[in-house]
């Protein structure tokens, strides 16, 4: 018996590796007979290669990071393989079922594969095939998706924005199981599913694929990725290239208002050389940038593994690495991303769109030891090559902290369209908006900022109007109060001349034109200054603003000045708001407040704003306290005898409760021609609800006060409750650091190089 069953085992042996060898025989021949496929493609090749699934073999139970990556994912997709598969017939906006459906269907079936290959599990392949055979009966007779407000509709979801999405991530599950595959299957697959779906993304929906765009980005990957693995040139290049010889309607604009692309620059490289800067940042804001990495990245990653000859991360001094930078320090401390434009709060580095930033950065890049950090804290890692880069560094202790300094970023593909400059101090970071416009994710808040402590919001930039993917609040799309409210300049911490927005809230203005740096000096870590200027905004107007984080022994934290000198060719009235977030303490002014509220206008953003408070300033310093989450925070303002000063809410006209009910103070200043606006944000003191005790809730600041005021200089004396007063002089002409200057105040000669000046008056 011990023989005989010895004789069995042998034949058994012999009859798996006869069926292993044909297996790769067919293969073989199903490569060489495959239209358009050259015989040396090897599957998995776009996020996995097949090199990659041997190394994480290896390596697992060794790397804690990806094995329990690899253990919540398994854990995941076993209890969807349970659940059953479900594609239903596509009839809902963002947040509905079928469109929730068909999302975690492709994030599932992207998943599977990866399982199937890293555990060699048949049963994920086959999950993997059963639901793409659905989609392909589904696909073949399926009509435009029922709900028609998307400019460009797409069929499994009311938009090709979303359709591009689900081809992405599908590309890779198919990419996975290509091998387990029979030639029948795939040719049934492509020929009725994945070529369609990817004609009717591009070929059908030009309006939509022909452009330079987040949301052509993904189409240009969805097709490209697509391309990468059934082998087809042609996709291929028109991912890389966009659709040749093509002509649109030049009055089509897209559902942000924005215009389609008109000078011949599409696909994925057009979409690489226009949005990004040399320094990385994406004109569309961070918030957009997270979401488009993904597509600019994995699509990267399979050009860097079928066409190495391209050299796709070295494309445009290699741009796409060097985004990830910026967009990491587009983060405050917390790793949320600054609300710049179109930006939903709360969005942050934690996402699985910057796993895949992080991971593919640090795989492809110069494995910065710093990203390992980011990426300890995501917890998390891909399931592919780059992630196991990323287990290994970590796993060899190579980690080290991510050190967000302070930063320019240029904006415009020659980084000559303004930029974003972000000043840090100890806990304090100050956001500077000089940038164009953003596209049609942009808004019109030219020389706006926003100011945060250790994460947390002390003057806000409200972000976009609408609420993701919650069906019941505009089918989870951009809301009216976007373009009414988020987009206004009013909304912003940034100066609004006779109610109306920069540009008069008009795109086609807008977008070419932008603010112009005058200078950025971090070098000193005690006074960070930035400056820009813009003269567009209001014809006839010019608008230049100096911005400072000062670290001052004589104070309990580093704090902000903020200089808007004002220069017009007629009077005007300047409207000044401070979007603040927490609960009034104190003020140095008597206020009235109405019996009943009315709105501050009746266009341009003020009719969505209440009149809470009103008063007149009687004092050369206008002074306002707030306490928010334990912390005090002081605003001292220069005040005018005319000045009024006004407590508004957001909230006003605005029935079904889509805003936020926040506040401002805002400075009015009428029948105004040239001017100057100058105050100081300090962060001080905290208070304890558990001792109910209030520490150092008192401003530091005793007077604020202008001393010189001339076309070339802008003298700034800031005085303590201590009696000792410093000086800040910025030079509002020539701001190089070459530049020397000597300013004669109350006959003492300040003499000093670059833009600014920081000293102490004996």
């Amino acid at each position: 018996m011990k023989i005989r069953h010895n004789t069995i085992v042998k034949f058994a042996i012999v009859a798996l590796v006869f069926t292993i060898f044909s297996c790769e025989k067919e293969a073989e021949t199903v490569s060489d007979n495959k239209k358009s496929t050259s015989t040396s493609q090897q599957h998995p090749n776009l996020i996995l290669t097949v090199q990659g699934v041997k190394d994480i073999r290896a390596q697992l139970g060794n790397i804690p990071i990806f094995d329990n990556t690899l253990k919540v994912v398994q854990e995941e997709i076993d209890a969807e393989i349970a659940a059953g598969i479900e594609t239903p017939i596509p009839k809902d906006y963002s947040g509905g079922y079928t469109h929730v459906r068909h999302k975690r269907n492709m994030i599932v079936l992207q998943k599977a594969g990866v399982l199937y290959q890293i555990l060699d599990d048949e049963k994920y392949a086959k999950y993997v095939k059963d639901m793409l055979m659905q989609y392909e009966e589904m696909y073949k007779t399926l009509p435009l998706h029922p709900k028609t407000r998307s400019y460009a509709r797409g069929k499994l979801f009311w938009q090709c924005l979303n359709d591009s999405n689900w081809l992405v991530y599908v590309s890779q599950a198919y990419d996975c199981i290509y091998n387990y595959l029979s030639e029948e299957e795939r040719n049934k697959l492509e020929t009725n599913l994945f070529r369609p779906f990817a004609d009717h993304i591009s070929i059908d929906s030009p309006q939509f694929y022909q452009r330079v765009h987040n949301h052509s980005t993904w189409g240009n990957a969805a097709v490209g990725m697509i391309g990468l693995v059934m082998n087809d040139e042609e996709l291929i290049d028109r991912a890389l290239y966009g659709i040749k010889d093509l002509k649109l309607d030049t009055k089509e604009k897209d559902d942000d208002g924005g215009f389609l692309n008109k000078d011949g620059k599409a696909g994925f490289l057009a979409n690489i050389e226009e949005p990004f800067s040399p320094d990385g940042y994406y004109n569309e804001g961070p918030y957009y940038q997270r979401y488009a990495m993904y597509p600019f990245l994995v699509f990267a990653e399979g050009l860097h593994n079928v066409k190495p000859e391209l050299k796709i991360f070295e494309y445009k001094e290699g741009v796409l690495l060097k985004s990830i930078n910026a967009l990491l320090n587009l983060s405050d401390a917390d790793g949320d991303f600054f609300p710049l434009n179109d930006g939903q709060k709360g969005m942050s580095y934690y996402n699985s769109a910057l796993v895949t930033a992080v991971d593919i950065s640090y795989h492809f890049g110069e494995q910065d030891p710093g990203l390992l950090s980011i990426a300890t804290a995501q917890d998390r890692v891909l399931l592919d090559d780059s992630g196991l880069a990323v287990a290994l560094g970590i796993k060899n202790r190579k980690a080290k902290p991510f050190d967000k300094k302070s930063i320019n970023l240029s904006d415009g593909p020659n980084g000559t369209q303004g930029g974003v400059g972000i000043l840090r101090n100890e806990d304090i970071e100050l956001v500077f908006k000089y940038a164009a416009q953003g596209s049609s994710h942009g808004h019109y808040d030219k020389l706006s900022y926003s100011l945060f402590e250790k994460g947390e919001e002390i003057l806000q930039d409200y972000g976009l109007a609408r609420f993701v993917n919650i069906e019941q609040k505009g089918g989870g799309n951009y809301l009216k109060e976007n373009k009414t409210w988020a987009k206004q300049t009013i909304a912003h911490n940034t100066l609004t001349q006779n109610e109306t927005s920069h540009f008069n809230a008009k795109y086609e203005i807008g977008s070419q034109n932008h603010s112009v740096l005058h200078y950025f000096s971090s070098e000193n870590e005690n006074v960070q200054v930035a400056s820009a200027k813009e003269v567009n905004a209001y014809p006839g107007t010019e608008m230049l603003r100096t911005m400072a984080i000062i670290k001052d022994e004589d104070f309990e934290k580093p704090y902000m000045l903020d200089i808007m000198k004002v220069v017009s060719n007629k009077a005007n009235q300047y409207d000044f708001p401070y979007y603040f977030l927490g609960q009034v303490v104190t003020t140095n002014f008597e206020y009235k407040t109405p019996e009943t509220l009315k709105t501050l206008g009746s266009k341009n953003g003020y009719q969505h704003l209440y009149v809470e408070g009103t008063a007149k300033t009687t004092a050369d310093n206008t002074k306002f306290s707030w306490l928010n989450k334990g912390k005090f925070y002081s605003l001292t303002t220069v005040s005018n005898t005319n000045d009024e000063i006004l407590f508004t809410r957001i909230g006003a006209n605005d029935p079904a409760f889509n805003l936020r009910r926040e506040a401002a103070l805002m400075v009015r200043r009428k029948n105004t021609k040239n001017t100057l606006f100058v105050s100081t944000i300090e962060a001080h003191g905290s208070y304890s609800p558990v001792s109910e005790s209030a520490v150092n809730s008192n401003s530091s600041i005793k007077e604020l006060k202008v001393v010189v005021n001339t076309e070339d200089y802008t003298a700034i004396a800031i005085t303590n409750v201590n009696g000792i007063t410093k000086l800040f002089i910025t030079a509002n002409k020539d701001a190089s650091k070459e530049a020397t200057h000597t300013l004669k105040i109350n006959d003492v000669n300040y003499t000093w190089k670059g833009g600014f000046t920081f000293q102490k008056i004996n």
